[in-house]
């Protein structure tokens, strides 16, 4: 048996007819640049994430990047961050001149550690970026705790928590402002790449449809200098027709999980990932936590089952980000966790079986490489 690590094939058969009769009429009209499918799109997921504001850009590095300039992040300044995460949420820091300033996570459920954050925290702080990791959100009341006494905005990376939860509150929608991406592996997934800033700031919202159009309120005037980062037609054509469905699919991760859960759960040397209180995981990935991961990601491949890394190397430690003079035992639960962490195949249309597949050949793997070490 095959189970790949995501089925998209699975979500396009159930989108196809709507994604099909939307580009009959975007090609008809012509109309590939913004129009009534972007719009549309904005404020259905303005919706569905519980705020006012929703601007579509080009792809989820442009959001941060973007969503950042929006809080008033600039040059010089600084923005912490988790040191486990996409090299995206520090290269849009980067991008803009500010410094990432990287600190460690919770070994249970690998998110921000908020102690860090508070020691972290001096008056070149120009924004916290909390990471919804692996579809379940970051302990943000606590984060709010840390950044409201000081002034300092809270920035959403929720680029892999698309209708997720904590406390009532939706994935998106609690900080200043927030960033997503619809790269198509995602629990909402465009057909290339896609993403969006959120906010009930409208004075922000204002500014980032400005700063996303080159800096342009209106056509050849320019205020600022800005980037071209705009939400395709085509790919809000697409993100539509699975919105729709977003709620359901995200069910199904949930019940997939679930079902990980119970087949996992008494087998010797393998770390069930855990819901922190409070959260509503949408489980964009299901992540295990084994010794000797290496050799039993290559058995698992080798049995037909695509697993596997987010992220094998820590921010710090990579090649682009060592002139932060950070070295190895700088922020141990995430250096720990990068050499143990493993992606089981997860997505709306997994199967029972599949399932049931993958974790025998889990066990068997961490079994046999037990007995070889």
């Amino acid at each position: 048996m095959r189970v790949p690590l995501v089925d998209l094939g699975a979500q396009q058969a159930e989108v196809a007819e709507d994604v099909r009769q939307g580009l009959d009429r975007v090609f008809a009209a012509t109309a590939f640049i913004g129009g009534s499918d972007v719009e549309e799109f904005e404020q259905a997921y303005a919706a569905e994430t519980g705020v006012a504001h929703c601007v579509g850009v080009g792809n989820g590095t442009d959001a941060l990047e973007l969503a950042l300039r929006g809080a008033g992040v600039g040059p010089g300044g600084e923005v912490i961050l988790p040191a486990n995460t996409f090299i995206a949420t520090a290269e849009a820091v980067s991008r803009i001149g500010a410094t990432p300033v990287l600190v460690d996570v919770d070994p249970t459920h690998l998110l921000i550690d908020p102690h860090g954050v508070a020691e972290a925290v001096t008056t070149r702080t120009q924004a916290i970026v909390p990471v919804h990791l692996f579809g379940q959100m970051a302990p943000m009341e606590r984060i709010a705790r840390i950044a409201a006494p000081a002034g300092i905005p809270v920035v959403e990376d929720a680029a892999q928590s698309q209708g997720a939860v904590r406390h009532g509150s939706t994935s998106g929608g609690v900080g200043l402002v927030a960033a997503t991406s619809f790269y198509p592996g995602k629990n909402l997934g465009a057909a290339g790449d896609a993403g969006a800033v959120t906010t009930n700031d409208a004075d922000i919202a204002r500014a980032i449809r400005v700063l996303a159009a080159h800096g342009s309120p209106a056509k050849y005037v320019h205020d600022v200098i800005g980037m071209n980062s705009r939400l395709d037609t085509v790919q809000a054509v697409v993100l539509k027709a699975k919105l729709k469905r977003l709620a359901g699919w995200n069910e199904n991760r949930r019940k997939a999980a679930e079902l990980y859960d119970s087949l996992l759960w008494d087998l010797p040397g393998i770390v069930r990932p855990e819901s922190a209180p409070g959260n509503t995981d949408v489980w964009h990935l299901y992540v295990v936590q084994v010794d000797h991961r290496d050799a039993v990601l290559e058995t698992l491949h080798a049995e037909g089952i695509g697993a596997g890394i987010h992220y094998p190397t820590p921010v710090h430690l990579t090649r682009a980000y060592a002139h932060l003079g950070m070295g190895r035992g700088s922020f141990p639960a995430a250096e720990a966790a990068a050499g143990r962490i493993l992606s089981l195949p997860m997505f709306p249309h997994i199967s029972p079986e599949q399932q049931e597949y993958v974790a025998a050949s889990l066990a068997a793997a961490t079994t046999l490489t037990r007995g070889a070490r």
